[in-house]
């Protein structure tokens, strides 16, 4: 199985030219959307949403990651096998809060080059045609040209931010609810933000934050659009106000 976890969004022919390599490269391999409208140029964000979806990947599969504001600059390509499965994607911050939680991680540089390599595409050149040689088996190469990395992934657990806004306007941040009191107040942008367990335990239009079905603190509205109405985007910061704090 591979998965796809992008920023090339469903509307453009990018995901459509990954998947023709997949077939080509990988037949009758499953491919499957994870995600194809992560916010672009923002790697570190996105990698925490992988995080949090990473217990409904089964072992074995190959996720294909792209964020990759610096393709074509000197980021490094690079494989990642953590805790039984594989992700392929740019060395950019994308992976490390998989690998940062992984209790079995493993790194290497991706040293293989295809014949025609374009400047701005290497989801589609690169990291799709190793994504497709993982998936169908073949190991990474072990070769002086691929050579293993030892990394040192210094990311936080969790992160305080905005890190995914769904179509509806809710707003995943990178925090787990879990221990989390119901008093907990969450405060962004000058606006404090109380907890409620559903939509419809709050009035229309008013704003609330709750455990979705990932684990995760999430910002919304009943009926309503968060991020318009907060005037949040990927990347905002929010903050956690203990029960005790709140007033």
């Amino acid at each position: 199985m591979i998965l796809l976890f992008t920023d090339f969004g469903l509307e453009s022919p990018y995901s459509g030219q990954v998947k023709l390599v997949l077939r080509r490269d990988a037949p009758g391999i499953p491919v499957i959307d994870l995600c194809a409208d992560l916010a672009p140029f923002r790697p570190l964000e996105a990698g925490y949403l992988l995080a949090a979806l990473r217990h409904d990947i089964p072992a074995g599969a190959v996720c294909l990651c792209v964020v990759d504001p610096g393709v074509g600059a000197e980021r490094r390509p690079v494989i990642l096998h953590a805790d039984g499965r594989w992700y392929v994607g740019p060395d950019n911050g994308l992976l490390d809060a998989v690998a940062s939680i992984g209790a079995d991680v493993q790194w290497w540089e991706i040293g293989w080059r295809p014949q025609s390599l374009s400047a701005s595409f290497h989801g589609r050149d690169l990291f799709a045609p190793v994504a497709a040689r993982l998936a169908t088996g073949i190991a990474p190469d072990r070769s002086s040209s691929n050579i293993r990395l030892t990394r040192h992934v210094d990311v936080a657990a969790e992160l305080s931010a905005v890190i995914y806004i769904d179509r509806y306007g809710n707003c995943i941040t990178g925090l787990r609810a879990a221990g989390l009191s119901h008093a907990t107040t969450v405060s962004v942008k000058g606006t404090d933000i109380a907890h409620a367990r559903i939509f419809s335990a709050v009035p229309a239009g008013q704003p609330f934050w709750y455990e979705n079905s990932l684990g995760q603190v999430e910002l919304a509205v009943n009926q309503g659009h968060a991020a318009q109405l907060l005037q949040l985007t990927v990347g905002d910061w929010i903050a956690l106000r203990p029960a005790a704090a709140a007033s």
